[in-house]
C-alpha cells in the first residue's frame, strides 16, 4: 500500500456572520467579517503548497441557507484552484449544508465529489489504494445514527469514515447523528474524519478518530487556534497527524485583576496591557478578537457596572494610543465585586438596606416563584443552544441552570452596584 497525505477540515461556515460585528465600525470588526473566506483561502493555498493527495471536508461547508449565489460561487472559484493542481476533495454534507437550497443545483469543478444524502457511499481516490465511506446529511435535523449502515471495510485499501456527528454527548452542540466511540472503533476503518465539534480532538489512534475543529473562530464561544489536520499515511499507517492553524482572527477571553483600581482610567489601561500581553503570546500575527472579563474587589464596582459601553470605548482607544490595533475588544464584562460588603449594605438605616435585605425572602412566596419560573422558562425558550449551554455569564448560567437563590444573589449584587455608584 503506498504513501500519502491527506487534509481533513470540517466546519468552515462559509460566509457566517460573525456575532456581535454588525454594531461596530471599527476595521478591525470588518477583518473579522471577512475571515471565513481569508481562512479557507488559506486552506487552499496550504493544500497546494503541500501538495497534498486529497482534501476531505467532514461537513458545514456553509452556514446555512442563503439568498444569493456569491458564497457557493466563492468556494467554486477555490476548489477550481484545487482543481488545477489534480487535487480531489471530498466533501459530506452536514446539518447546515443540509439547509441551503442553492448548493443543491450549484455545480462545482470535476475534482469535487460529494456523498449521497440517500444512503452511505463509498468513494475511491483515484492512483491510490483508498477508500472514503461517507453519507450526506438529508435533512437538517438528522438524529440517527448513520453508522451501522456504513460498508465494510474494503480489503486491501485504507479505509477513511466520513462522519458529521457529536458523538454521544459531551458537546455544546445540537446532538446530531449520534453514535458511540466503540461502534466507530469496531467499524474496522483505519481513520475517521469527523465534523460538527468546533474543537480541534483526537478521540483514539486505534483507529484514529478526529475533529479538526472548525476553520476560523466565530465568537468568544471558538477560542483559541484554529484551522484543519495534515495527516501522513505511510505503508497503510497513520504515521502522524498534525493541526494546522490556519484561522486569520483568533478569539481569547482575557481576565483582568482590577483589585484597588481608583481611577476609571487605570481600569481602561490595565486592559490595554491585558490585550499587549495577549497578542504577543496568543495570537500568533494574527488579528486578536477579546472578551475582557474584569475582577476583584474595588471601590469603581458600581462605576464599572453602569459604564459598560464607555468602559469598551475608553478600552479601545487606549489600545489605540499604543499603536497600529493588532487586537479588537468585542465586549467587556465587570464581575468584579464591590469594597463595601453586602453585610455592610443590608446594616443601612435606608431603603436601599431593606431592599437588599428583602431580595433573598422573596423566593418564599409561592406566586412569585411561580411567575418567575414562567418568565425565565420562556427565555431560555428563545436562547440559541450555544448559548444555553456555554455562557460566562454568571446570571446567565444560574438561569440555565434554574439555580434561582443563586440569580437572586446575583440581581441583588448588580442592583447594590448600581445603586451605590460613586460611592457607598
Amino acid at each position: 500500500m503506498n504513501s500519502f497525505r491527506f487534509l481533513h477540515a470540517a466546519d468552515i461556515h462559509l460566509d457566517s456572520p460573525l456575532i456581535g460585528l454588525g454594531k461596530f465600525e471599527e476595521a478591525s470588526a470588518d477583518r473579522l467579517q471577512a475571515a471565513t473566506r481569508e481562512a479557507l483561502e488559506g486552506l487552499i493555498q496550504f493544500a497546494i503548497d503541500e501538495r497534498v493527495d486529497f482534501m476531505i471536508i467532514a461537513g458545514d461547508l456553509y452556514d446555512g441557507d442563503w439568498k444569493d449565489h456569491p458564497t457557493g460561487l466563492f468556494f467554486a472559484r477555490q476548489m477550481g484552484l484545487l482543481n488545477d493542481a489534480r487535487i480531489p476533495v471530498l466533501v459530506l454534507k452536514g446539518n447546515h449544508d443540509a439547509a441551503s437550497q442553492i448548493t443543491k443545483s450549484l455545480q462545482f469543478p470535476g475534482n469535487v465529489r460529494v456523498f449521497d444524502h440517500k444512503k452511505p457511499q463509498s468513494l475511491n481516490v483515484e492512483g491510490l489504494d483508498v477508500v472514503l465511506h461517507g453519507q450526506s446529511f438529508p435533512e437538517q435535523h438528522l438524529t440517527d445514527n448513520l453508522v451501522p449502515g456504513y460498508p465494510a471495510p474494503t480489503p486491501g485499501s485504507f479505509n477513511i469514515g466520513v462522519l458529521h456527528t457529536a458523538l454521544e454527548g459531551g458537546t455544546i452542540h445540537a446532538n446530531y447523528a449520534p453514535c458511540s466511540i466503540e461502534e466507530l472503533q469496531n467499524k474496522g476503518y483505519n481513520y475517521w474524519a469527523l465534523g460538527h465539534v468546533h474543537d480541534h480532538k483526537v478521540i483514539s489512534q486505534e483507529p484514529y478518530i478526529v475533529y479538526p475543529g472548525n476553520l476560523q473562530g466565530r465568537s468568544i464561544r471558538e477560542t483559541g487556534p484554529k484551522g484543519a489536520c495534515l495527516v501522513t499515511v505511510d505503508a497503510g499507517a497513520v504515521t502522524s497527524v498534525e493541526h494546522v492553524p490556519l484561522d486569520v482572527a483568533r478569539w481569547a477571553r482575557l481576565e483582568v485583576d482590577v483589585s484597588g483600581a481608583e481611577r476609571f482610567e487605570a481600569v481602561t489601561e490595565a486592559i490595554a496591557d491585558a490585550v499587549d500581553q495577549a497578542v504577543e503570546e496568543q495570537a500568533d500575527g494574527r488579528l486578536l478578537a477579546c472578551r475582557i472579563v474584569l475582577q476583584g474587589e474595588t471601590g469603581l464596582d458600581g462605576e464599572l457596572r453602569a459604564r459598560v459601553p464607555d468602559l469598551r470605548a475608553e478600552a479601545t482607544a487606549a489600545t489605540f494610543r499604543r499603536g497600529e490595533p493588532k487586537a479588537w475588544i468585542e465586549k467587556v464584562r465587570p464581575q468584579t465585586s464591590s469594597a463595601v460588603s453586602m453585610e455592610e449594605l443590608i446594616e443601612r438605616a435606608d431603603i436601599l438596606g431593606e431592599v437588599l435585605e428583602s431580595i433573598p425572602d422573596a423566593l418564599d412566596d409561592d406566586a412569585f416563584t411561580e411567575a418567575l419560573n414562567a418568565m425565565l422558562q420562556a427565555f431560555k425558550a428563545a436562547l440559541p443552544n450555544e448559548v444555553l449551554k456555554d455562557s460566562d455569564d454568571q446570571l446567565l448560567r444560574a438561569v440555565v441552570a434554574e439555580d434561582y437563590p443563586t440569580l437572586l444573589e446575583g440581581v441583588r449584587a448588580e442592583l447594590a452596584a448600581t445603586l451605590t455608584k460613586g460611592g457607598a
